[in-house]
């Protein structure tokens, strides 16, 4: 994570960029809801198994609360990149596709942060 801060460093407006990744295993829930590509509607019916890697920018804010002590508001957009495995129900089954793509463009980042500062 790189930020730059508008005036004083750990105060005030800033703006960043992010790197994110990590695995996942997740299904068996409705998200009721289809957002920016992603259809969330599918995780009722199937559970998805891969990882994913991404990039984006973040706009935030800093309150400072003491000598050391600052609260942190922060929000960001990217692009992440995931590789899944699909199976027919959030507990059981045979692979039903292997190996699939998914391209996501839209909010990646969503912090309020309590900030010790040296």
């Amino acid at each position: 994570m790189r930020r730059y801060w508008f005036c004083n460093p750990f105060a005030g407006h800033f703006v960043g960029m992010h790197v994110h990744g990590g695995q996942y295993n997740i299904g068996g829930f409705d998200g009721k809801v289809k957002f920016l590509n992603t259809d969330f509607r599918k995780l009722d019916d199937s559970r998805y198994q891969g990882w994913f890697a991404g990039a984006g920018v973040s706009y935030g804010y800093s309150w400072i609360l003491g000598k050391h002590w600052n609260l942190e508001a922060e929000i960001g957009f990217g692009w992440s990149y995931t590789r899944y495995d699909r199976y027919p129900c959030a507990k059981c089954g045979d692979k039903l596709e292997d190996n699939q793509v998914h391209n996501y463009v839209g909010p990646t980042k969503a912090a309020l942060n309590i900030v010790y500062v040296f």
